[in-house]
């Protein structure tokens, strides 16, 4: 509002001189008043569009148009009472200037005084005789001026409603997009952590048959340690956020956990290697995203062989991408026996939930047993 008048206030002082208009201090404060009370109608006008805001385009447009029309006059009828006063030294001027003397009577009426001299020659005095120039003005004088002044005022503030208007729809365009962006996360959120709570009653079913295979063999020792190390997994993966990321070296370390509890299980067939460079150990990936894929080189690798298997986990870069590797040199290449179940298709729905396309898993037997490969964006700050 503060800017619309002021440019108003600029650009009329600016035309005032160059046409050389006379009394510029005069005016200049007039004009400021003016602009002022421009400043209080606009606000006025406001609050009427705020009445409406949420309303249809139409709407806000028509309550514009017709709430305008009174605010003009209202800013037309100060601007006379303001410059009034200054409307007789204008002519004053105008008169001295031209060398004639301009004034207005009681009633309003503009005259011209001429000097006029008497007939009686012992008389010197000069008498004025006054010459009327313009009537004053009627009722309908006074509104039709009062009305050509609101009309400019009028489209004025028809401008500034337009771009209230404008920068209305902007803001709120701006507010929808920050909702959906908002139910766009919700909704994500809620879909990675379905997808982790999956994996919870997945492991907890095989770690209770392991742990029940323990304790209908007798060996409760072996129970006892499975017991107490599967509460160390729990304490550590319940730690974290169930939709947030991890760093790696915490993932791989969760699984070494795992691992660990399952070698009570398979205590001469189950050997582990991880590889993990230094310089990866800080990037971040979904939390758990690696489990199901140890637990399906455990179920199908190292339970169902007779020798004793190698668990391997691997990260590299490659092309600007991190590449996680599980693999097992179990029975895998006997048949693709892994397939895409639960555990899998958990992995694959995860990363897609979380990196969209840039984010990929191939799996498949291999010539010394199965491997699972996940190419995932590299993430430092998840």
């Amino acid at each position: 509002m503060v800017g619309v008048w002021l440019c108003y206030f600029l650009l009329i002082t600016l035309r005032g001189a160059i046409v050389g208009l006379e009394f510029q201090d005069e005016l200049l404060w007039r004009r400021a008043l003016v602009c002022l009370i421009g400043v209080g109608v606009t606000a006025l006008l406001w609050l009427c569009l705020r009445v409406v805001e949420q309303r249809s385009l139409g709407i806000k447009i028509a309550v514009a148009l017709i709430a305008s029309m009174p605010g003009a006059i209202m800013i037309a009828q100060a601007n006379r009472w303001v410059f009034d006063s200054i409307e007789e030294k204008v002519e004053q001027q105008m008169g001295k200037d031209r060398g004639i003397a301009l004034r207005r009577d009681d009633a309003g009426n503009l005259l011209i005084d001429l000097p006029r001299t008497q007939m009686n020659e012992d008389v010197e005095d000069v008498l004025p005789q006054s010459v009327l120039i313009a009537p004053a003005p009627t009722a309908l004088d006074q509104w039709k001026m009062t009305f050509d002044l609101a009309i400019g005022r009028y489209f004025l503030l028809l401008a500034w409603a337009a771009l209230f208007l404008a920068l209305l729809a902007g803001a709120q365009a701006r507010a929808a997009e920050r909702r959906g962006e908002r139910f766009r996360s919700a909704a994500k959120a809620a879909e990675l952590r379905s997808l982790r709570y999956q994996v919870n009653p997945h492991f907890l079913f095989n770690t209770f048959n392991s742990l029940s295979a323990l304790v209908m063999t007798g060996k409760a020792e072996r129970a006892e340690q499975m017991i107490q190390t599967i509460s160390r997994f729990y304490r550590h993966s319940l730690a974290d956020d169930s939709t947030g990321d991890v760093t790696l070296e915490d993932e791989i370390d969760l699984q070494e956990h795992y691992l660990e509890i399952e070698s009570v299980r398979f205590p001469e067939r189950l050997r582990v290697r991880v590889d993990l460079p230094s310089e990866l150990a800080g990037y971040k990936v979904p939390g758990m995203i690696l489990q199901p894929l140890v637990e399906n080189s455990v179920k199908y690798g190292v339970s169902v062989s007779s020798k004793p298997v190698t668990i391997s986990i691997t990260a590299r870069e490659e092309y600007g991408r991190l590449v996680l590797t599980v693999s097992d040199d179990g029975p895998g290449s006997a048949g693709d026996k892994h397939g895409f179940g639960i555990g899998l298709a958990n992995v694959r729905d995860r990363i897609e939930a979380r990196f969209g396309n840039a984010a990929t898993i191939v799996s498949g037997a291999t010539l010394t047993g199965y491997e699972t490969e996940l190419r995932l964006p590299m993430v430092k700050h998840g």
